[in-house]
C-alpha cells in the first residue's frame, strides 16, 4: 500500500510540474507548431519526472 501512495504522489508532482511548465511555455511563446508542442510535452514529462524523484528523494 505504501508503494502505491508513493507512486501516486510521484504522478501528482509530475502533473503539477508539467502544468506549470506548460503555463510558462504558453507565456513566452505566442504560437508554436505541432512538432514543437510534442517536443515541449516530452521535455515537460522528462523534467517533471526528475522533479518528482528529487522531491521524493528517490533514484530509480
Amino acid at each position: 500500500m505504501w508503494l502505491k501512495g508513493i507512486s501516486l504522489l510521484s504522478a501528482i508532482l509530475t502533473g503539477v510540474f508539467c502544468a506549470g511548465f506548460a503555463l510558462f511555455v504558453n507565456a513566452i511563446t505566442p504560437m508554436v507548431s505541432t512538432y514543437q508542442v510534442a517536443l515541449l510535452a516530452s521535455i515537460s514529462g522528462f523534467l517533471g519526472s526528475l522533479f518528482a524523484q528529487i522531491v521524493l528523494g528517490r533514484r530509480t
